[in-house]
């Protein structure tokens, strides 16, 4: 067997596969965040014991299976700062915290936003590991002591008994490093307080860092190959078989993600571009390609919208089908930061449908800003790829058809983990690349 890891912002979600691309058994722990006030972060070493208690979970579901290899694709932007003796000196900061603000408006005081853009493939903002990076070495005295940072998919990998390296999709989304380049931007870990030093040897997810070890955690799993694969939005796109130049895509859950796969080298000035956009472009996951990355808050809108319609699950079905068929314009609607919905035209005959239908064709619109920023800066797209949650809904489906041409489903579950569990074959020498898997039919 075939292990993929996705260790995410909610769970760590680990899904056994074939060699031939059947899943045959999962496990799932939550992630241990702690929350407190607008501050959210966890302790390492209880992440690492959850991402392996799920992968327990298989090996208790299938005794005596032999596990080749595993993947463990991640989350990006938080990190783990070791010390000489490779324990944790610090706690890990969620990405989406926000207790950076001062250190970004430090930022902007050494490096313009549109030259950090330029040079990083990333937005001007708060999201990145850098400036947690520079708020940890003021507020922790521990963090001072780090001598390795690892973000959380090579922190798994080490704990397991792999090598400490750092994956290329990974970094590209801590703001150290240098797009161009592929190396790190040693005037921006300069600013953060970090080093190259603290910087392990970048790789290409695929690559076989090393074996799991007895001490793991996991013996039934003792010698099975372990290669990073990359952050999770990478990891699924591979997993979905968007992994062609212009292939693209389309992960329908609360975010409303696009993850098209190019060839690297975008000038500079377009890069900047895209960034201005809201998009972001970074090394893939995938060998010498690189990636843009855009989403809305679409499928939280959604979720808002049945909430008010007062529509569960069971009622689901019979409002999207009548809604794929209402007629379109009866309601007008626009988006708002915070993903709040206003809805204009509420009138006599307007019905429960017509206001489905509003919502879905207005997020597939603000997805399409994001869809064509892409494609007028890096050529058209090839393949349009859609997977989620949202992706079962017909009216959801009718309208990106109408966007954005024809859609590809390829039908699979738990894309993140599919495409960790590609990697895991590749570090396992059961074929050289993702493509060669025969599991894609795009």
């Amino acid at each position: 067997m075939l292990i993929g890891l996705d260790v995410g912002t909610t769970t760590s979600k680990a899904v056994a596969f074939t060699p031939d691309g059947e899943a045959v058994a999962t496990g799932r722990t939550a992630t241990p965040w702690e929350v407190s006030g607008e501050t959210v972060q966890l302790d390492p070493v209880r992440l690492a014991e959850a991402a392996v208690a799920a992968v327990a979970q298989i090996a208790e579901a299938r005794p005596g299976e032999e596990i080749l290899g595993i993947g463990i694709a991640s989350m990006g932007e938080a990190g783990v700062l070791l010390d000489s003796n490779r324990s944790p000196v610090a706690p890990t900061i969620a990405w989406h915290d926000r207790r950076d603000t001062e250190e970004l408006e430090k930022l902007g005081s050494v490096i313009s936003p549109s030259a950090f853009s330029r040079l990083t493939g990333l937005p001007f903002g708060q999201q990145w590991s850098l400036t947690k990076h520079r708020w940890l070495l003021d507020n922790e005295a521990g963090a001072h002591t780090a001598r390795l940072r690892l973000n959380i998919a090579e922190w798994i990998a080490f704990k397991l008994g792999a090598a400490p390296a750092t994956e290329q999709s990974l970094a590209s989304r801590t703001g150290w490093l240098d797009l161009e380049r592929r190396d790190w931007s040693e005037e921006l870990l300069a600013w953060s307080g970090a080093s190259a030093g603290m910087m392990p040897e970048l790789v290409t997810s695929g690559t076989r860092i090393g074996r799991v070890g007895a001490g793991s955690g996991l013996s039934a799993m003792a010698g099975a190959a372990i290669t990073i694969a990359g952050h999770d939005h990478q990891a699924a796109a591979v997993g979905a078989g968007a992994i062609s130049a212009g292939d693209e895509l389309d992960s329908c859950g609360t975010a409303d993600a696009l993850v098209r796969t190019i060839n690297p080298g975008l000038d500079g000035g377009l890069v900047t571009q895209l960034t201005e956009a809201g998009v972001t472009v970074g090394w893939h996951a995938l060998k010498d390609r690189w990636c843009l990355l855009g989403a809305t808050q679409g499928g939280l809108v959604l979720q808002r919208t049945l909430a008010a319609l007062g529509v569960d699950r069971s009622g689901f079905p019979g409002l999207d089908r009548a809604a794929a068929v209402a007629d379109s314009g009866r309601v007008t609607a626009s988006i708002s930061d915070g993903a709040i919905l206003t809805l204009a035209g509420i009138q006599d005959g307007v019905t429960p449908p017509h206001v489905w239908r509003a919502a879905v064709d207005e997020t597939v619109e603000q997805l399409a800003t994001i869809h064509h920023a892409m494609s007028s800066l890096s050529g058209a797209h090839r393949n349009f790829i859609v997977t989620g949650g949202w992706a079962r809904s017909e009216t959801v489906l009718a309208a990106k058809g109408r966007r954005f041409g024809k859609l590809h489903q390829p039908g699979v579950e738990e894309a993140g983990a599919r495409g960790a569990a590609l990697f895991a074959g590749m570090a396992a020498g059961l074929w050289p690349n993702a493509a060669k898997a025969g599991w894609h039919r795009n």
